[in-house]
């Protein structure tokens, strides 16, 4: 079995979700995202934890050209692979007491934008990395446009464009990569054994990092993120922050890191400036000016949104260090970040729906009239915070340790976050959970059925994951030290070849 069963199971299930009416339409969806996740840990139970592709599959797609269908999965892919068909199915759930108009198309678009995502993290082509990063754009533009909020439109087409500008530098720099590879090749193997001067490689770092920052978003590329993420329908929030955004990060680590570490690093000297620092600056401002933002929030949707850009900054800020502590700690807190941040939208989803706002004046009391809710609530929020022995414990410590190898200045500025995190987060359900009830939260019924399965779920995964991190750590280990030897080698030719 390869890895285009996991490619193309969610393309055949979302054109089978059309032909589903009313209640059924989302059984259906919730069923074949249930199958793609038991074929991922199937995949993961057959997995081998070394440095090795598995899985592969590469035929000719259009030869003529170089491309091939060529995609795969390592020991990095597989904790995407696992991070997208687990929360797509707990996505689907959560929506479970939503109506939604033309819904067959709605959670159409959710499949079909989950075979593009899935294509993003396991592909070993560049151009069919690019259409993967293109084909999971587009059912998210139609998810906002035509199921967001107010001024849907506009906030969208402000989305689109940005996101789709980022990308044709990305399409510009992989046909570029091609034209230097002997007889032209899209294979990444190929563009990993490239020798380019740091000059050619700093063009090639600016075409990548324009369309990863912008995904992520890295300051100051996140204009686009905050009204998107706050008009969005909630599931379209998760699949932005819970998966969608991970792609920019995993692009820095699969696609720009090992094709321009002498742009980055340049431990040649000369006149080029070192880009790394350039990154490391943008990503620990983020850092600290998000959540400064978040401070002054009063509406729950939007201070998630600001903590987002927030606690991926950090992310962006280890990786980019490029230790093994770095590429390990990021890759278990894009998992565990992923889990927090839904459950984080989860929550203010139902808040919404029974109070019809989501303001933090309007809003007080709740703990005592909704236990449940309260408790999962302060589950997820504690794993946003990173409290230890849950799951953002451990990856923000190994994310915090290679901000601090490569500058001590960083990795103190950087650790606010913490600090920052904690405090407005716990204001924020102080005001919300705390205290007394007023008219309006009163009436706020507990969590029951869908709602209580997918809370529970969430909050299992951010104890598990916290108690016991070594599982996931285990599975990366190899390809993260492959790869830390690639970019040595091409920096330090004499430490021999990968």
């Amino acid at each position: 079995m390869t890895v285009s069963v996991l490619i193309f199971l969610p393309v055949i299930a979302a054109l089978a979700v059309l032909f589903f009416k009313n209640e059924t339409v989302k059984h259906a969806a919730l069923f074949f995202s249930v199958v793609e996740f038991a074929v991922a840990i199937y995949f993961l139970t057959k997995f081998v934890p070394d440095s090795s592709v598995q899985f592969a599959i590469d035929v000719p797609w259009i030869y003529k050209l170089g491309i091939y269908f060529n995609a795969g999965i390592d020991g990095i892919s597989m904790i995407m692979v696992l991070l997208t068909t687990l929360l797509v199915p707990i996505i689907i759930l959560t929506t479970y007491k939503h109506t939604y108009k033309n819904a067959p198309a709605f959670y159409a678009l959710i499949l079909f934008m989950q075979a593009g995502m899935l294509v993003v993290f396991t592909a070993l082509d560049g151009f069919l990395f690019y259409v993967g990063w293109e084909a999971a754009l587009i059912p998210i533009y139609f998810i906002c446009a035509l199921w967001g909020g107010q001024d849907r439109v506009r906030i969208t087409l402000k989305f689109f464009i940005y996101t789709f500008a980022g990308s044709l530098f990305m399409l510009t720099t992989i046909i570029y990569l091609y034209l230097q590879t002997p007889g032209g090749s899209y294979d990444i193997s190929q563009f990993y054994a490239l020798h380019l001067d740091n000059v050619r490689q700093t063009w090639v770092f600016w075409g990548f990092f324009l369309a990863f920052a912008i995904k992520i978003p890295v300051f100051p590329f996140h204009t686009w993120q905050p009204d998107t993420y706050t008009t969005a329908p909630s599931a379209g929030s998760m699949m932005l922050s819970g998966i969608m955004l991970k792609m920019g990060i995993y692009g820095i680590l699969r696609w720009l890191i090992p094709n321009a570490p002498g742009a980055l690093f340049n431990i040649s000297g000369g006149l080029l400036p070192n880009l790394a620092t350039l990154v490391m600056l943008l990503a620990v401002i983020g850092v600290v000016y998000a959540a400064l933002i978040a401070f002054t929030q009063k509406e729950g949707k939007r201070l998630v949104a600001y903590s987002s850009i927030s606690h991926v900054g950090l992310i962006t800020a280890g990786i980019i260090g490029f230790t093994i502590q770095g590429i390990q700690g990021g890759l278990i807190q894009m998992l565990s970040h992923g889990i927090n941040v839904v459950g984080m939208f989860f929550v203010w989803d139902i808040i919404a729906r029974r109070m019809n706002t989501t303001e933090f004046s309007q809003l007080g009391g709740i703990a005592k009239v909704a236990p449940k809710f309260a408790t999962g609530f302060l589950i997820i929020l504690l794993g946003t915070v990173a409290l230890p022995l849950t799951n953002g414990f451990i990856g923000e410590v190994m994310l915090l340790y290679s901000v601090f190898t490569t500058g001590f200045w960083y990795g103190l500025v950087a650790g606010l976050s913490v600090i920052f995190g904690a405090v407005y987060m716990l204001r924020m359900y102080k005001k919300v959970m705390q205290g007394e009830t007023n008219a309006l939260t009163a009436t706020f019924t507990d969590v029951t059925g869908s709602e209580q399965i997918a809370l529970a779920i969430i909050c299992a995964l951010i104890l598990f994951i916290g108690i016991y991190p070594q599982p996931i750590l285990h599975i990366s280990q190899a390809a993260a030290d492959k790869l830390l030897l690639v970019v040595q080698s091409k920096l330090m030719p004499g430490l021999g070849q990968y």
